[in-house]
């Protein structure tokens, strides 16, 4: 048996849970842009009236466009930080040395910038609306 395996499976847990979390930012950014695509391929299409068209105008911006590769940008850092972040404390625990507990920094500075997106692309949907 593995000396402390009970902690390398909680570190193996975790890292799972950080990358599924990665794995759906990214799926959102990509969810985002193609629903961008869709929304242009509406206005180039469909003969619309002026606030429909002005509506459909403002979804599908500049701004939906960049708030998707921030979210691609933002899942891909956070599948980044996790490896890293696995692989010290992998190495932490297989040390016999007592190691006090790192800083959350990377984790804390992710999750903001996801809120400011989201909180962006709510933004945006309430103007539009």
């Amino acid at each position: 048996m593995i000396r402390g395996y009970a902690d390398h499976a909680a570190n193996e847990r975790t890292f799972l849970a950080w990358v599924r979390t990665g794995v759906a930012v990214i799926a959102f950014g990509f969810v985002i842009e193609k629903f961008n695509l869709f929304l242009l391929t509406v206005l180039s299409a469909a003969p619309l009236d002026a606030a429909r068209r002005s509506q459909l105008e403002r979804l599908s911006g500049a701004s939906a466009y960049y708030q998707g590769l921030a979210l691609i940008g933002v899942g891909i850092a956070l599948l980044v930080v996790a490896a890293v972040r696995f692989i010290r404390t992998d190495r932490l625990l297989a040390d016999p040395e007592v190691h006090s507990p790192a800083g959350v920094r990377a984790e804390v500075v992710l999750s903001a910038a996801l809120v400011l997106i989201v909180a962006g692309l709510g933004a945006l949907l309430a103007l539009a609306g």
